[in-house]
């Protein structure tokens, strides 16, 4: 699909507080896809979203870029090579949206392929897609629009919400609960058994889960992600949250509405995660922990005790994150201070 620069700035609405066809009235460039700011070729559309990029306007190869308000600099030096542009307070929000304009995921049409298996209890709404060798266990409800990509499985009683789009080789298991507009992402696991096991002098003591896995609407979930249920009650992440790839939530935990996981994230049992919290790669939460609203932990922290709202920390065990980059810095430090320790011991004993 390719548009003119002027019809894109139409589509993209109010995000597009100015723009200029470069300085030329009459030129409007014909825009075919998006591209990385360095590696941009004639007919794209890129953008700079801060500074350490700027001088990238220079020499992109764009025909059209997405700019920050500010500095005014810039627009200037866009002008000057002829590059229409587009101002705006938020360039990677605006790039996103102009993504969608030139690209939409794969989605089948719908219908069921001959393949699959579907008991005859399921309850389906309209224009759904199944595709080859799903299987839909009983009492399992689909809403409208639902896309089941192959090879999914569906345990028995789960619900799944209204564009929900499941891709291939998920599995859903039984009772759990997906609302509407969410995406799982091949590979993940909505609902698994919590890891219960009670320790007996036989051995140990396999604690059923019998609860169940709540996922609010606007969900994404990464490839190879698991959500697990518990023993009893749920597990639930609220609405809008987005987990990366190879994230673990573990049985019973509660995360709020708009968080971001990055990949490797792990929520042991029991976890409480307000709303809007971020959890960069790799982070750890210890049993019961409590995660205040707005907090955010940087990649690698273990958190083993609970973190206020709004608080960043980093670190293992984890603290406030001024406070681990003075300690990160006296760490490469550690050699020379020791060095400067022995010295000093060297010094007493000689005057001793």
């Amino acid at each position: 699909m390719a548009l003119q620069f002027s019809q894109l700035v139409a589509q993209l609405g109010e995000g597009a507080v100015q723009h200029s066809l470069g300085g030329q009235p009459t030129r409007d460039p014909w825009l075919s896809g998006v591209a990385a700011i360095d590696a941009a070729a004639a007919g794209t559309l890129s953008f700079v979203e801060n500074l350490s990029l700027a001088s990238q306007v220079a020499s992109t190869g764009a025909s059209a870029l997405i700019l920050p308000l500010e500095p005014a600099s810039l627009r200037e030096q866009a002008d000057e090579r002829q590059l229409a542009w587009i101002a705006t307070p938020q360039p990677r929000l605006l790039f996103a949206q102009a993504i969608a304009q030139f690209y939409q995921p794969f989605r089948p049409e719908p219908g069921i392929h001959p393949t699959a298996v579907i008991d005859a209890s399921v309850q389906m709404g309209q224009d759904v897609y199944i595709g080859p060798h799903v299987v839909i266990q009983a009492g399992v409800t689909l809403g409208d629009r639902v896309c089941v990509h192959p090879n999914v499985v569906i345990y028995p009683q789960a619900t799944i919400g209204d564009r929900t789009v499941l891709h291939a080789n998920c599995v859903i298991h039984e009772r759990s609960q997906i609302g509407t507009d969410c995406v799982i992402h091949s590979g993940a696991a909505i609902g698994s058994e919590g890891f219960g096991f009670v320790p007996t002098a036989q051995g140990w003591y396999k604690m059923e889960q019998s609860g169940y896995t709540v996922l609010e609407d606007g969900v994404e979930v990464g490839c190879n992600s698991a959500i697990d249920r518990p023993a009893v009650g749920v597990t639930r992440i609220g609405r809008d949250t987005k987990l990366d790839n190879l994230v673990h939530i573990a049985h019973g935990c509660t995360v709020g509405r708009a968080c971001a996981m990055a990949a490797q994230v792990g929520l042991a049992g029991g976890v409480t995660v307000g709303d809007r919290v971020i959890l960069a790669g790799q982070v750890g939460v210890a049993n019961q922990v409590t995660l205040g609203t707005g907090a955010i932990a940087s990649a690698q922290s273990g958190i083993h005790a609970d973190v206020p709202p709004g608080a960043v920390v980093s670190g293992t065990p984890a603290m406030p994150n001024r406070l681990w980059l003075k300690t990160s810095a006296l760490i490469k430090r550690l050699p020379e201070l020791y060095q400067l320790y022995q010295t000093l011991k060297q010094v007493q004993r000689e005057r001793s």
